[in-house]
């Protein structure tokens, strides 16, 4: 398995010490736990953005009348896209 070396500073490793510590985990598996977890946050993230954006273009003609004050201008010779 490919590993990453991290570098930390003294008050840093001497908090994954403790929290690891207080977990009853290893400091290799407490990072590993949360590296993980923020790679879940992140996907989860970029996937409802996504579905919103979906959402969002499927809609547009109704935000729009909606919310008129908030269409940009106009651009000559341009209309909404679908």
């Amino acid at each position: 398995m490919p590993a990453l070396n991290v570098e930390f500073s003294d008050r840093e490793l001497e908090d994954l010490r403790q929290i690891a510590k207080e977990r009853g985990t290893s400091m290799k598996a407490l990072v590993r736990e949360a590296a993980a977890a923020d790679i879940a946050r992140h996907r989860a993230l970029q996937e409802g953005a996504e579905a919103f954006r979906r959402f969002f273009s499927a809609h547009a003609d109704e935000f729009a009348a909606a919310f008129p004050d908030d269409e940009p201008p106009a651009v000559r010779g341009e209309g909404r896209a679908a």
